[in-house]
């Protein structure tokens, strides 16, 4: 008996700094809780957490970039929004098991083995009801709380009860009693128990003797647990229906943590004598069982998991160490060795249990953390990489559009310069040729009146009619001569012209927009037309016909004639002879004076005369000599009988009668046809002289109009062309803005995931791979 105190007593004091005080005869063991090996568990389980917090703000800001990157932007498709959507859910269900992850520890045993005790003497204080018999009648959970009050609830109900009524609830003599299979939830202050504090959920349960639903307590309660402890009795032996239970158990649960717990071992007392033969006894039974009927462990962890205990002896010490009123029966010989033993019993079990839950809880999740982190990394580098890709493709489009664009507009100022330059040499060659060929054409103006037939009356209605139509045969003729002299050429040269400007400025377009502009603008499908105003009703509204009768050889005709021709040369070749009047010689009275003498003395009077002032004059006098009629006539008579006789008079009187009378009977319609179109012909000849000019300049102002309209209208078409690659320009900036936010995001975001990676390595290396 002494070796085995002594051995126990160094056992105790090689495992850690344990302080050992005795009060009134029993031994009081305190364990700073900041020593415990619960709090790896703690630390473990407060670490993880973070990091899923972690975790899910970075799915959720992977979920936010990819929504914002989706549809018409063509980075991300919905499907993989969708996959990055569906692990917000998957973390948050991971995070509500972590909240509700805690160490487990199951206890099973027969009826009566002392179970319920022993989880009161691990609770330092007597919470489950316990005594001689069946007591137990239902699963009880004990488990921390953070109220200052303890409460219970039944499983599937929110209503809090008093603690008390788990005597009630709980207790197999109760008539109030629940089913075997049911669940009361114990909720204990943390406070009050530092194993509650460390996240320790302890169930109890009733005994596996009571009922054959074993299957069915494994399935609800015992899937979950980190640690079973099998309470046995001491005063006998293990049971096949604990060894069948827990064999049932361990096909359900890979490598199970089981500790045994020989309870009531506190009965040895009374026969020292047998106390190490039974200890033997039982420790070798117990060690078979978990080495080689389960396979749990090694027989050497198995040597340290089977413990020789007397729980209510525990439970005693303990509240009496925390000063509450119990009875105080004898103890028998042993208890602080028995109660060493289950602090020892404490000790392992707070190592397994930390060991076994953090392994069993955490790796799994700390797995699939790393797979999340790791999938949603996947996804992000594809993101990463297709945004990088199509950021490229677009700086190349961008730099395209710019030489393009820039092109695009060198070309056109250079081709302005040169259509302009065309467009006015083209307007000087119409210009001169209209000018040219309209002069001509009113050369031949008087075969062009010659061809016009109309009936012609000498009244002044018929008259009026007859020049209104001639006006438009006119007008006419002249324009369809000039049409069929220069409206093929020119129109040629304005198809030409128009041709190689759409040529020159469809060459400068880029080719997906050339199609566009030959489908807006369609060459002339017939050819140019110049239109000649010459308006003859106007231009000739002032011309006054004079279709009097006038014999062509009469004095006045012939003095015209003579005078129209020659007047000027007379004049000019016989200027007059003024003679200086002597002073001595008196004058003569003005009408002894010989004519000529009078003539000379008036004009010398006047004074000198220019060769064109003596033109005029002879001019003048001419016409007041022909003005005189019988008396010229008178004259000329006289003169012709005195110098050729009578006879040769009478015969020149004669034909000269005859010729007027052939003119007078001839003076018909027809002759005043031809004076009419004579007079007409240099009427108009005159007026279309001075509208060539115009004319000419119209037809030029016409061409360039035409030309200016096209060239416009080509360059309306570019400037369209530019500012929708100005357009694209800037939709195609605004794209590279946005990849370049969303690639530089994704790679925030896939370095988060190695970070969380990392961390979640940091916590393995931490809290698993050393376990």
């Amino acid at each position: 008996m002494a070796a085995y105190v002594n051995r126990t007593m160094s056992m105790m004091a090689g495992d850690g700094p344990h302080n050992v005080a005795t009060l009134n005869g029993a031994v009081r063991v305190n364990m700073p809780n900041v020593d415990s090996p619960l709090q790896i568990f703690v630390r473990a389980k407060k670490k993880i957490n973070d990091i899923f917090v972690e975790i899910d703000d970075y799915v959720k800001d992977a979920v936010t970039f990819m929504h914002a990157i989706s549809g018409d932007k063509g980075i991300a498709t919905p499907q993989d929004v969708a996959n990055v959507e569906a692990y917000i859910s998957k973390v948050q269900a991971i995070r509500e098991v972590l909240k509700r992850d805690h160490m487990k520890v199951a206890f099973f045993g027969r009826t009566s083995n002392g179970k319920s005790t022993v989880i009161n003497a691990m609770l330092h204080d007597k919470i489950l009801p316990s005594g001689i018999g069946h007591t137990t009648n239902c699963f009880l959970q004990v488990e921390g709380s953070d109220t200052d009050e303890a409460f219970l609830r039944t499983d599937g109900s929110e209503e809090k009860l008093n603690v008390q009524s788990v005597s009630q609830l709980g207790h197999a003599l109760c008539a109030s009693r629940l089913q075997e299979c049911s669940l009361v939830h114990v909720y204990w202050p943390r406070e009050l128990c530092a194993l509650l504090r460390d996240d320790v959920v302890l169930v109890d349960s009733p005994g596996v003797d009571v009922t054959p639903n074993l299957d069915t307590w494994i399935d609800q309660y015992c899937l979950d647990a980190d640690v079973f402890v099998l309470v046995a009795n001491a005063e006998s032996t293990l049971m096949v229906t604990e060894k069948n239970f827990f064999h049932k158990v361990s096909t359900k649960i890979s490598q199970p943590n089981i500790f045994i717990l020989n309870n009531r071992w506190d009965a040895s007392a009374s026969e020292p004598e047998y106390l190490e033969q039974v200890r033997t006894q039982h420790a070798n039974r117990c060690v078979d069982f978990l080495a080689s009927e389960l396979r749990v462990c090694t027989p050497k962890e198995a040597e340290d998991r089977i413990f020789f205990i007397s729980a209510k002896e525990a439970l005693l010490t303990r509240m009496r160490e925390r000063e509450k009123p119990v009875s105080s029966p004898i103890m028998a010989e042993g208890h602080q060795v028995r109660y060493f033993e289950f602090v020892d019993f404490e000790r392992k079990f707070e190592e397994c249990i930390s060991k076994s839950a953090v392994r069993t809880k955490f790796a799994q999740h700390s797995r699939r953390g790393k797979n999340i982190a790791g999938d949603v990394m996947a996804a992000l580098e594809l993101v990463y990489n297709n945004a990088t890709e199509q950021k490229t493709a677009k700086v190349e489009k961008q730099r395209i559009l710019h030489e393009q664009l820039s092109a695009v507009e060198e070309q056109l100022t250079t081709i302005t310069r040169q259509m302009k330059d065309k467009i006015n040499r083209m307007v000087e060659s119409v210009e001169h040729k209209v000018s040219l060929t309209l002069s001509q054409e009113i050369r031949r103006l008087s075969a062009l009146v010659g061809e016009f037939e109309a009936p012609f009356r000498s009244e002044r209605a018929a008259l009026e009619q007859y020049k209104r139509a001639l006006h438009r045969h006119v007008e006419a003729g002249l324009g369809e001569r000039l049409k069929l002299r220069l409206s093929t050429d020119i129109g040629h040269e304005m198809d030409l012209a128009q041709r190689d400007m759409a040529e020159r400025m469809y060459s400068i377009l880029p080719q997906h927009k050339r199609a566009a502009a030959a489908a807006c603008i369609v060459p002339h499908q017939q050819p140019f037309e110049v239109l000649y105003r010459l308006n003859c009703d106007n231009l000739c509204a002032d011309f006054q016909e004079d279709l009097r009768f006038r014999f062509s050889y009469g004095i006045t005709a012939l003095i015209q004639r003579f005078n129209g021709k020659n007047t000027n040369k007379i004049a000019l070749k016989n200027p007059p002879q003024y003679t200086q009047i002597p002073p001595t010689v008196k004058s003569l009275p003005p009408a002894l004076e010989p004519l000529e003498s009078r003539t000379t003395t008036t004009l010398s009077a006047v004074g000198p005369f220019s060769a064109e002032e003596w033109g005029l004059v002879s001019r003048f006098a001419l016409g007041a000599l022909t003005s005189q009629g019988t008396m010229g006539g008178l004259l000329l008579s006289g003169l012709l009988l005195k110098t050729v006789g009578w006879r040769v008079v009478a015969a020149l009187g004669a034909l000269y009668g005859a010729l007027y009378a052939y003119e007078r009977c001839t003076w018909t319609a027809r002759a005043q046809e031809r004076v009419f179109k004579q007079q007409y012909v240099a009427h108009a000849g005159k007026k279309l002289r001075l509208i060539v000019d115009l004319t000419s300049a119209n037809c030029s102002h016409q061409v360039q109009q035409e030309l200016s309209t096209m060239f416009a209208r080509l360059c309306q078409l570019i400037n369209e062309a530019t500012t929708e690659m100005d357009e694209e320009l800037g939709e195609v900036r605004e794209a590279i803005k946005l990849l370049e936010h969303a690639s530089t995001s994704a790679k925030k975001l896939r370095n988060k995931a190695n970070y969380l990676s990392h961390e979640l390595e940091l916590f393995d290396d931490a809290f698993l791979k050393h376990n």
